[in-house]
């Protein structure tokens, strides 16, 4: 079959391999690839590359067509039709064929075709995750009115969290940088725009704010950690998706205030094989019922086009550069 792999850190390296067909395990379906999603973990692990000559096959957001089954499985049958993240110990979606454990997959939403379902699992995901599981956030409304602070709120996490965040009645603050940035975050629905290029304390305060209970940061947390200090609410919750480049100090005024530090790791559950490893699963279908639902807004601002070792370079630049907002996508094979 035919796949992209990369076996260096430069994004030069990615190219085409043909590997030999997978075999389901027990728990595995073999999805046929139809279209899949980037994310920053595609270059981070590319970054990390070198040594060996196998390639690693990256790509992990996909939405496909099921053509085999193991064993074990009973909640999916071939030729549905399916959209999940993976695994990242496991050879990822740019791949004509990839195995995936049933667990964390969903039927795809039938009310959007591949590219646009391919968008949503990992930011969707790890959305959720974050703000109903490691912060504590009543997803049914029990928190409605409070204010969350979102600081990088277009990209593609932030893009998912904005509109979770609202559905469970949250008023939402979002950051951005540009004009396009700034009104994507109010076209899915953030409540009031300020900018992370200036300190926040003064602008949140121009909105009546004067700290918050809650508070994502989808960037590097040490740029920001002394300014969440100071907005973060007493007994507030501050979550966290990015390693930070120095160590943080989490002692006082976080710990004077009781605040709940969480961190959201989205591949944890299928990494550790976790007791509730298929919660995923579970999450993804929730997430397949709302876009039927049309209570979510599609998170693909670029389709890049089919599945190919140039697009993908197009992919990471573009990534590594930071001018990506929402998701980019891309679909079918050449």
């Amino acid at each position: 079959m035919k796949a992209i792999g990369a076996t260096s850190p430069d994004r030069s390296s990615l190219a085409y391999v043909e590997l030999a067909g997978p075999v389901p395990g027990p728990h595995d379906l073999l999805v046929k690839v139809e279209a899949v999603g980037v994310n920053p973990v595609d270059t981070k692990i590319r970054k990390t590359l070198g040594g060996s000559l196998d390639p690693r096959v990256l790509g992990w957001d996909a939405a496909g067509t099921v053509v085999a089954v193991g064993s074990e499985v009973v909640d999916f049958r071939v030729d549905d039709e399916v959209f999940y993240a993976g695994d990242v110990t496991r050879p990822g979606s740019n791949s004509e064929l990839q195995l995936v454990d049933a667990r964390i997959v969903a039927h795809k939403p039938t009310t959007i075709g591949f590219s646009v379902a391919a968008a949503w699992p990992l930011v969707s995901l790890t959305a959720w995750e974050l703000l109903f599981e490691r912060m504590g956030v009543d997803e049914h409304g029990g928190d409605a009115g409070k204010a969350l602070l979102i600081i990088n709120g277009a990209g593609g996490v932030g893009s998912a969290l904005i509109q979770l965040a609202k559905h469970a009645g949250l008023e939402v603050i979002a950051t951005a940088s540009r004009e396009n940035t700034e009104k994507w975050c109010r076209d899915l629905g953030a409540d009031h725009v300020v900018s992370h290029r200036e300190p926040l304390a003064p602008q949140l305060s121009a909105l009546g704010f004067s700290e918050v209970p809650f508070i994502v940061n989808l960037h590097e947390p040490s740029a920001y950690w002394q300014q969440m200090g100071e907005l973060i609410a007493p007994l507030g919750a501050i979550g966290m998706i990015v390693e930070p480049l120095e160590a943080l100090r989490i002692g006082d005024p976080f710990k004077a205030k009781c605040v709940r530090i969480a961190w959201e790791f989205m591949f944890s559950r299928s990494k550790f094989q976790t007791h509730d490893m298929a919660r995923q699963g579970e999450i993804l279908e929730e997430i397949a019922c709302r876009i039927e639902a049309g209570q979510l807004k599609q998170l693909m601002t670029r389709n890049l086009g089919t599945i190919t070792p140039d697009h993908l370079r197009v992919a990471h630049e573009a990534l590594e550069g930071g001018t990506v907002y929402g998701k980019w996508v891309l679909e079918g094979w050449e």
